[in-house]
């Protein structure tokens, strides 16, 4: 496996990374991935891909994308879901079903923060849902709970 910094060429798989992020739970429908990420709340995390504040990585299995971390800055008007503060970025992650389980969500997570750590970041925030086990995932990577709302937990992990 390779852990390689994203680059604006990843945005479509980027956009098909926050799909599987959004609908992790494997119950819930599959509508379609446009009509998924037109909703205005996630819209805001792939719009634009390349801003300044964005990165993250990106890990490629015999040259293939395979899964996804990647952060991004928000102002305080129009927050993401795991917003903490304006200079903290916000981390997104996703692995592709068939790659899932393999010890690519922890390396990416990892890499991640070193790379959000090199861009000059102190923090990083995310979002996860209660009963989403990547939960747990997070915490061993050293995120912690730092608020609960509608059900989702606010993790923030110091780099």
């Amino acid at each position: 496996m390779l852990i390689r910094p994203a680059t604006d060429d990843d945005a479509p798989f980027l956009r098909a990374m926050l799909y599987e992020a959004a609908r992790w739970n494997p119950e819930w429908p599959r509508e379609p991935i446009e009509q998924v990420l037109a909703e205005p709340a996630l819209w805001r995390y792939h719009a634009a891909w390349g801003r300044p504040g964005d990165g993250g990585v990106v890990a490629e299995l015999d040259g293939a994308p395979a899964g996804a971390a990647w952060y991004r800055l928000f102002p305080a008007a129009e927050p993401g879901y795991g917003f903490v503060d304006e200079a903290t970025p916000e981390l997104a992650m996703a692995v592709a079903l068939p790659h899932r389980r393999k010890g690519i969500g922890s390396r990416l997570i990892r890499a991640a923060m070193d790379r959000a750590r090199a861009d000059g970041f102190r923090a990083l925030s995310l979002s996860v849902a209660a009963a989403n086990p990547a939960r747990e995932l997070y915490r061993r990577a050293g995120f912690a709970d730092i608020g609960e709302h509608g059900g989702s937990w606010t993790m923030r992990a110091t780099l």
